[in-house]
C-alpha cells in the first residue's frame, strides 16, 4: 500500500495536475509528488506562492493546488487566500500539521489553523483517517471548484503522511470550474429577456465572474444579437474587446475626465434596466454605488445567491454565467428585437463619440515625451505593442488603474489580471508568474508600481529559476501614489511614509539572474519593450515616471487640495 503522502500524489496525478507551487514542505508529499513526474514551482514566499497558484487558476480554468508548513508559513498564505476567496478563485492548499500525538501540547509552530483560516476559504478539514484520505481530497477539491468557487485548506498531520493509504479510485477528473454548469430558472430568464427587449435604455454590466465562467463568446453573441451595450468592472476588463462596437470600457470609479469611459457616465446616469453578470457590485466598481440611477430595475445573474440582490434589489438569475448568458440569448431570440436594433446605431455612435474623446483629451499625457514620463504615456506604448495572445497583469493601487484605463484589449485571446479582491500591494509579479506557469506560451506583461513591487522583489529569482519568463514594467516614481494622493484629497496633506529612497530595479534584475534596464525616454521605452516581449528571458524595465501623475479617479480632477499641492511642488 502507498503512504498517505503517496496516495495524494497520485491522486494529483490522476486529476491531471501537473505542476503545484511549494517550498519542500509538506516534505513527504512534495518527494511523492516529484517522484510522479509532478513539478514543484518553488516560491521564495508563502504569500507569493499562493498568488502564483491564484494566477495559475485564473488562466487555466482549473483548481490550482499550493502546499506549505504550519505556523508561520500558513500565516503567510492567508493574504492570498484571501484575494481568491473574495474573487471566486479555486485554490486547494496542502498544509502540513504537528504530528496527532503532540497536538494542543504547544508543539513547535503550532496554532489554531481553523481559525486562522475560517476567514478566507469556503472549506477547512484535517486529515486523521489514513483509509479516507482520496474522501478528504475531493472534498477539498470539490468545495474549491463547486458553486461559487474559492480557497479550500487540508491540514496534513505529518505522523498521518506516513502512514498506509489506499490507492486514488478511478475515474477521477481535472478540476475544472465552475464545476456544475447550473442553469438559471427557465422562468426567470424568460421575465429577464423580455425587460431587456423593452428596454429604452438597457446596459450589461460584466465583472470578473463573467471572465471565470469563459462567458465572453457567450456575452458577445448576446450582445450583438440585442443590441445590448457591454461594460465592464476592472475584474471584467477583457471579457469583451475594448474595440466591439458595442463595448463601454471599464466604469466605476476610474471615470474622470481622463477615464476611458467617461464620456459614457451622464448616459449611464439615464439607463433603466441593469443585467448585471458575475459582478460582487462592490465600492469601486459602481463608484460607490452611485453610478446608477437608483429607478433603474436590475438584473443580476450569479452563481452565487448571495450576492443578488446584495447592493441592488434584483431578478434573480442564479446559475453559471456562460450559461445563463446563453439562455437569455435563446430566449431573447423568440421576441421582437426590432426596437433594440433600432437604438443600436444611435448606441454605437454614442459609444464611438465617447472613445474619440477618451482619444482627444488624454492624446497630451499618452504621447508625451517629456521626462520623467507619464505612466499614460507607459501603458499605451504597452498598448500598442500588445500581442494579440497576451496576458496583462497589474499590481493593486494606481497600477490597476493604469491599466484598466489605457491598455486596451483588442481580441478575445487575451487576458488581464487585477487583483481586485483585496487590492493588495505586491501582487503583480506573483500573478504573473502564475500566468505564465498556466500558459508558457503566452507572452505576460506586469506592470507594477516600485511601491508594490518593493513586496516581492524575491520572486525575481523564481522566475529566472523556474523559466518563468515575463515582463515587469516598473513605474518608478519614487512614491506610494495611490497613498500620497489620497491623503492629500482627504486631509489636505501627506503623511511622512509616502515618500521613497531611490531603488535600482535593473540592478535588482540583473542579480538574480534576469535582464534589466532603466528607462527614461519614449524611445528607449519602445525598444526596450519591443525586444522583451520576444525576448525567452525575464526583463524588468525601471521606467522612471512622473511623480505628480494620478490616474482618472472619480472627483480628483477638482479637488482643490490635490491640485494646490501639485502645482506648489512644481514652483518648488
Amino acid at each position: 500500500m502507498p503512504t498517505v503522502a503517496a496516495a495524494i500524489a497520485e491522486n494529483l496525478r490522476a486529476r491531471q495536475i501537473s505542476e503545484f507551487f511549494g517550498q519542500s514542505l509538506p516534505s513527504l508529499l512534495v518527494l511523492a509528488a516529484e517522484d510522479l513526474g509532478i513539478r514543484q514551482i518553488v516560491y521564495r514566499t508563502e504569500n507569493a506562492g499562493g498568488t502564483m497558484a491564484d494566477g495559475f487558476a485564473r488562466v487555466s480554468g482549473h483548481c490550482s493546488v499550493v502546499v506549505a508548513q504550519n505556523g508561520p508559513a500558513a500565516t503567510l498564505l492567508v493574504p492570498p487566500l484571501t484575494e481568491a476567496a473574495k474573487v471566486s478563485i479555486p485554490v486547494v492548499a496542502f498544509v502540513q500539521d504537528v504530528p496527532s500525538p503532540i497536538r494542543n501540547k504547544n508543539a513547535f509552530q503550532e496554532i489554531d489553523h481553523q481559525s486562522l483560516f475560517s476567514g478566507c476559504t469556503k472549506w477547512f478539514d484535517r486529515l486523521d483517517d489514513p483509509a479516507r484520505v482520496h474522501e478528504y481530497v475531493d472534498a477539498a477539491f470539490r468545495a474549491a471548484t463547486s458553486g461559487r468557487p474559492g480557497p479550500a485548506v487540508l491540514m496534513l498531520p505529518k505522523d498521518v503522511l506516513e502512514l498506509d493509504a489506499p490507492a486514488p479510485p478511478a475515474g477521477l477528473d481535472r478540476p475544472v470550474f465552475p464545476l456544475d454548469r447550473i442553469r438559471p430558472p427557465e422562468a426567470a430568464v424568460r421575465a429577464a429577456a423580455q425587460l431587456l427587449a423593452g428596454a429604452e435604455r438597457p446596459l450589461v454590466v460584466a465583472g470578473g465572474g463573467a471572465v471565470s465562467a469563459d462567458a465572453g463568446a457567450a456575452l458577445a453573441r448576446l450582445s450583438d444579437l440585442a443590441s445590448l451595450p457591454v461594460a465592464t468592472t476592472p475584474m471584467g476588463k477583457g471579457v469583451v474587446p475594448d474595440t466591439a462596437d458595442l463595448s463601454v470600457g471599464v466604469i466605476g470609479n476610474y471615470m474622470g475626465p481622463h477615464g476611458v469611459s467617461h464620456g459614457m457616465r451622464e448616459w449611464i446616469a439615464g439607463v433603466d434596466t441593469v443585467l448585471l453578470v458575475g459582478s460582487r457590485t462592490n465600492e469601486n466598481g459602481t463608484d460607490g454605488w452611485t453610478l446608477f440611477p437608483s429607478n433603474a430595475t436590475f438584473l443580476h445573474l450569479d452563481i452565487d445567491p448571495t450576492e443578488i440582490g446584495r447592493n441592488y434589489p434584483s431578478l434573480r438569475l442564479v446559475g453559471d454565467v456562460r450559461t445563463g448568458i446563453d439562455d437569455l440569448a435563446a430566449a431573447l431570440r423568440e421576441l421582437d428585437l426590432s426596437k433594440r436594433s433600432a437604438e443600436r446605431p444611435a448606441l454605437t455612435t454614442q459609444i464611438a463619440r465617447s472613445r474619440a474623446e477618451f482619444e482627444t483629451t488624454t492624446a497630451a499625457v499618452r504621447t508625451s515625451t517629456r521626462q520623467p514620463l507619464r505612466p499614460e504615456r507607459v501603458a499605451d506604448e504597452i498598448s500598442t505593442l500588445l500581442p494579440d495572445d497576451a496576458i496583462v497583469v497589474a499590481d493593486a493601487s494606481y497600477s490597476s488603474i493604469w491599466a484598466a484605463n489605457y491598455i486596451r484589449a483588442t481580441t478575445h485571446s487575451q487576458r488581464f489580471l487585477l487583483p481586485r479582491g483585496m487590492a493588495g500591494l505586491g501582487w503583480g509579479l506573483p500573478l504573473a508568474l502564475g500566468a505564465k506557469a498556466a500558459r508558457p506560451s503566452a507572452p505576460v506583461i506586469c506592470l507594477v508600481g516600485d511601491g508594490g513591487f518593493a513586496h516581492c522583489w524575491a520572486e525575481l529569482e523564481t522566475a529566472v529559476r523556474e523559466h518563468l519568463d515575463v515582463v515587469v514594467v516598473v513605474l518608478n516614481n519614487a512614491i506610494l501614489g495611490y497613498q500620497k494622493h489620497a491623503e492629500i484629497v482627504q486631509f489636505g496633506r501627506p503623511t511622512s511614509a509616502v515618500e521613497l529612497g531611490h531603488v535600482d530595479h535593473a540592478q535588482i534584475a540583473t542579480a538574480c539572474g534576469a535582464h534589466g534596464h532603466t528607462i527614461h525616454t519614449d524611445v528607449e521605452l519602445r525598444e526596450a519593450l519591443s525586444k522583451a516581449i520576444v525576448d525567452p528571458a525575464t526583463t524588468v524595465l525601471d521606467v522612471i515616471t512622473d511623480s505628480d501623475a494620478y490616474p482618472p479617479i472619480t472627483g480628483w480632477d477638482a479637488n482643490r487640495a490635490l491640485t494646490d499641492h501639485l502645482a506648489d511642488q512644481k514652483l518648488n
